[in-house]
């Protein structure tokens, strides 16, 4: 008698479980309407004038021990950093972005040796879209130091940032209003209070002027791709989703 309750137990808990998933995956596949609620979906992409150029030098050094890997490594970028100052920029227009040392290794017939370790160190150099000028004295820096170009990109400042995604996502959000409005008119109701809202993507990307492998022979070819190069505007999206009660 008592396996028989179990049985059943597990039986119904089964049951409204799969109830529970019918019910979610329905209302996941028709989110515009739910009861006395309208959801829509905004979007919007306006235009944005990046601010900032951003040169991103990779340096690359190697060595037996790890310690020396990391002076002959911190040996270019001093040479570098010192450079740039000497052209006027200061130490917040010189950034590390990433940094590691790490052993090397041979593999012959399975067997591994060890080979040497290597100082990665990749730095990122701003200065502003009125100065695109000084893009080739920076370059030229990096490659006397012995650092190599890993790319070059127009980019936006924290500041531009935080401006232009203020501006998408408040047209995306009367999109979503003007949307739900047109919904609810349609069904001959009226738009009522606001009953939740996500956030749902804010997208910019940096906009690549260069890309090379990283090395110091790349720079004849990173300074050809720069010259005379001015700023464009470029897309940023946003969306929102925006649930309305329905009166």
């Amino acid at each position: 008698m008592e396996k028989s309750v179990k049985i059943t137990l597990i039986i119904v808990v089964g049951i409204i479980i799969v109830t529970l998933l019918g019910y979610l995956a329905l209302t996941r596949m028709n989110p515009v309407t739910q009861g006395n609620t309208v959801s829509a979906d905004g979007q919007a992409v306006i235009k944005a004038v990046p601010d900032l150029v951003s040169i991103y030098f990779n340096v690359e050094t190697t060595a037996q021990t790890s310690s020396e890997a990391n002076k002959k490594n911190s040996d270019i970028v001093d040479k570098l950093s010192s450079s740039l100052k000497d052209q006027g920029l200061a130490d917040k227009d010189i950034e590390t972005v990433s940094f590691n040392i790490y052993p090397e290794y041979n593999w012959n017939n399975g067997i591994q040796t060890f080979k040497d370790y290597k100082a990665r160190h990749q730095i990122k150099v701003k200065i502003s879209t009125d100065e695109t000028d000084k893009i080739g004295k920076i370059i030229d820096s990096g490659v006397d130091a012995g650092a190599g170009i890993s790319y070059i990109n127009f980019e936006l400042t924290q500041e531009k940032q935080n401006e232009y995604k203020a501006q998408a996502l408040k047209a995306a959000a009367e999109d979503a209003s003007i949307k739900a409005q047109s919904i609810a008119e349609g069904f001959n109701k009226k738009l009522g209070k606001l009953v939740s809202v996500s956030n749902n993507n804010f997208y910019y990307s940096p906009w690549k002027l260069y890309s090379g492998n990283g090395v110091v022979s790349d720079a004849a070819a990173a300074k050809e791709a720069t010259t005379n190069i001015q700023p464009g505007e470029q897309d940023i999206s946003a969306s929102v989703t925006a649930v309305f009660k329905l009166g």
